[in-house]
């Protein structure tokens, strides 16, 4: 069957680019690979264990998502639950630092991380912080090239950051929201992150999920995108991209041989998978960069536990330890569990070739020294490695970043590895996905 647009990946970036299609009354078939849409964001039982791709938060300042959901009939406060603070646990102190990050909904929590927690930031580590955000976001805007040539580490001795302040707050700020330690994580995608709330500083706050990422928030898109005529297929392998004779993307192949025509192909995948399905076009001069783009691993540890170990479901985090993020999440995201605890781990390539077993020890020893005691509370665990999950977010990355347009007709990207202002976000996917339907929409009326 031919269809308008076959929408490779059904991730965030399929789902937002598919739904737009599927409003403009496109006939649209997404092909996803694996057995939930979702992608990055998506949740499964393993083994008879629920999981999750990863540890994730709902942002507010997100615009474009919160939009896209909407069009889906999902209203976002139904979604998640919002958190105004989060806490960093000092290692082997028995305390922690308490950040509020919502100057509307929760100002006096803000009020009291600045002026607060003086036992762990003093004043002198505050005030250290300000010339490197100020610096930070005026070089974000009028020197990006030259905010990229550093590491978050090297910007901050620049700056005169003190120890206390990097390893307290600008540590768990990077390797706890990207897995890169602050000395390969770039200072540009470091303010990128955090630039789009300056002018929305009354939306910031995260939301943690009212069950799984599939559940609640990509299945609702899929499901409207069938409700409009479109398509969607589980468990199809896609490997490589048909074309006629001019050199035009006429449809796609799976591995199993089978072929799926359209008037324009999306490759909506992940950066590895986007560069396995195009190694045809791997010596074109337009894709130079996009097979030179590196990226950068993730690994979690999901636990099931008898009763919860943390008082309230909140984003932690646990400098100088594995725990990079984590939360409780049996009051939210699982709340059919007597407890869970959901960990990124760092620094994630360590922790690839380590069997689940080796990584619980680890896990189980850091957390002791965070003040959370994990033996004997225990039920099940999975370990969650994800080798190329994301573009890199290495200092000079950013420039071999593929706009979603490309050379060849029929042909169109999303992902949140192309380009568009945020970075590896699930906004920027979203952002991706309906520039490449904008794309599309004109490929199409041009016919």
């Amino acid at each position: 069957m031919d269809w308008d647009v076959v929408i490779v990946g059904a991730g965030l970036a399929g789902l937002s680019c598919g739904l737009e299609l599927a409003l403009k009354n496109k006939k649209v078939l997404l092909l996803e690979v694996d057995p939930v849409v979702g992608g990055r964001c998506s949740n499964w039982n393993e083994n008879g264990m629920e999981v999750e791709s990863g540890f994730h938060r709902f942002i507010g300042y997100y615009t474009a998502l919160p939009a896209l959901l909407k069009k889906a009939g999902v209203e976002v406060d139904e979604m998640v639950t919002w958190e105004e603070k989060i806490d960093v646990l000092i290692k082997g102190k028995n305390k922690k630092l308490v950040v509020g990050i919502s100057p509307l909904m929760g100002p006096v929590k803000m009020l009291r991380g600045i002026f607060g927690n003086q036992d762990i930031l003093t004043t002198k580590d505050k005030l250290s912080l300000v010339p490197f955000f100020i610096r930070g976001f005026k070089d974000y805007l009028l020197a990006p090239v030259k905010l990229d040539s550093y590491s978050v580490k090297e910007y901050a001795n620049l700056h005169k950051v003190t120890d206390n302040a990097l390893h307290y707050l600008l540590i768990p700020l990077s390797s706890g929201i990207f897995f890169l330690p602050p000395d390969r994580y770039s200072a540009y995608a470091f303010f990128g992150l955090f630039a789009p709330a300056v002018p929305k500083f009354y939306k910031m706050r995260n939301g943690a999920y009212l069950g799984g990422m599939t559940d609640v928030m990509c299945q609702p898109i899929a499901d409207k995108i069938i409700e409009l005529g479109g398509s969607i297929e589980l468990g199809v392998n896609v490997t490589d991209v048909l074309t006629d004779e001019h050199g035009t993307v006429i449809g796609v192949k799976t591995e199993s041989g089978e072929e799926y025509r359209g008037k324009h192909v999306v490759i909506a995948a992940s950066l590895v998978g986007a560069k396995q399905i195009l190694e045809k076009f791997k010596n074109e001069p337009s894709f130079q960069n996009l097979f030179k783009l590196p990226t950068m691993p993730a690994a979690t540890l999901q636990i099931e536990l008898t009763e919860p170990v943390l008082e309230k479901d909140i984003t932690t985090f646990g400098p100088k330890t594995s725990l990079a993020s984590f939360a409780e999440q049996s009051r939210t995201t699982f709340r059919r569990s007597n407890g869970r605890l959901s960990i990124i781990l760092t620094p994630a390539e360590d922790f690839l070739m380590k069997s689940p077993d080796e990584t619980l020890k680890i896990v189980v020893e850091d957390a002791k020294a965070l003040g959370i005691h994990l033996e004997g509370k225990i039920k099940d665990y999975r370990q969650i490695n994800h080798p190329a999950d994301f573009y890199s977010l290495a200092p000079g990355v950013d420039p071999l970043r593929p706009t979603q347009a490309t050379a060849i007709t029929g042909l169109t990207l999303a992902g949140d590895y192309t380009r568009q202002p945020y970075f590896s976000t699930m906004e920027g996917a979203v952002v991706s996905g309906q520039r490449a339907a904008q794309l599309v929409e004109k490929a199409l009326g041009e016919v």
